[in-house]
Order: structure tokens, then sequence, then C-alpha cells
């Protein structure tokens, strides 16, 4: 009597088990890193390069500080760029598909 009400037991969990749906994966959420990166990885790059900008004016390097200065705001303003254009999609892309 007991071995049978196990085997019951054990076929039932089984089945509900193999039965059960299984959880959709979850996403990985960009914008939580895009944040950490915003806030905490760019703040100090921004801070490692003035230091080498300064130990470089500091020894008389100008032309250095000059060239490493100008790739410094090209590449700033390439990354501004990419975020108006990213904003720019959404916005287009809202306007397209509305709901």
């Amino acid at each position: 009597m007991i071995a049978t009400e196990l085997a019951t037991h054990v076929v039932t969990v089984l089945q509900q088990g193999i039965l059960a749906a299984p959880q959709q994966p979850k996403g990985i959420n960009t914008q939580g890193i895009v944040t950490f990166f915003a806030s905490n990885i760019a703040p100090i790059l921004l801070a490692v390069l003035g230091v080498i900008f300064i130990g470089r004016a500091s020894r008389g390097e100008i032309s250095k500080v000059l060239t490493s200065s100008a790739i410094a705001i090209v590449g700033l303003a390439f990354i501004a760029g990419a975020a108006t254009l990213f904003f720019l999609g959404d916005f287009l892309i809202s306007l397209m598909f509305k709901n």
C-alpha cells in the first residue's frame, strides 16, 4: 500500500515537472550596461587622458598634447553623433510603427 502510494506520488511529480512550461529566458539589461559605462567607466578614462595630457604638457611636448586632444575631441564627437543617431532612429521607428 505504501509502495503504491509512493510510486503514484513519484509519477505525478515527474509528470508535473515534464509538463510544466519552461521559464522564458531573461534578456540582457542593455540600458543598465550603458548607464554603468557612462557613469563609471567614461569619467575614469577621461581622467586618465587628462593625467596623460598634463604629464606631456609639463615636459614641453605641446604638439603631442594638441594632437592627442584633437583626437580625443574627434572621438567624443563620434560618440555624441552615435547617440544622436540612436535617438533619431528611435524617433523615426516610433513615427513609422505607431501602436
